[in-house]
């Protein structure tokens, strides 16, 4: 509960000073369970983009042209379960 609490407190924050390219690629690894003590499910399920779009405060088509980005970069790639998130994605949140 505590995680969360300080989750929460981040998001503000978060949407105040990282551009919605860090806040989606945060929102993913997040989605992902990196940074959490227990191993990484480095597999999304499939999620409309208007959901991440809402949660980060941007549009869909922001949302589909970091996507194609991230994965021409190699960061994420998609299979029939759903969306892959390599680790690799970090450098993103982290690049200033």
């Amino acid at each position: 509960m505590l995680s969360r609490n300080i989750r929460m407190e981040a998001d503000p924050v978060d949407h105040q000073f990282n551009s919605s390219e860090k806040r989606l690629a945060r929102l993913l690894l997040l989605m992902a369970n990196f940074r959490q003590e227990s191993k990484p499910i480095p597999v999304i399920a499939k999620i409309s983009q208007k959901a991440p779009a809402l949660i980060i405060g941007t549009t869909r088509s922001r949302v589909s042209f970091f996507l194609n980005r991230f994965r021409e970069l190699g960061f994420i790639d998609y299979d029939p379960g759903g969306m892959l998130v390599n680790s690799s994605l970090v450098s993103v949140v982290l690049h200033e």
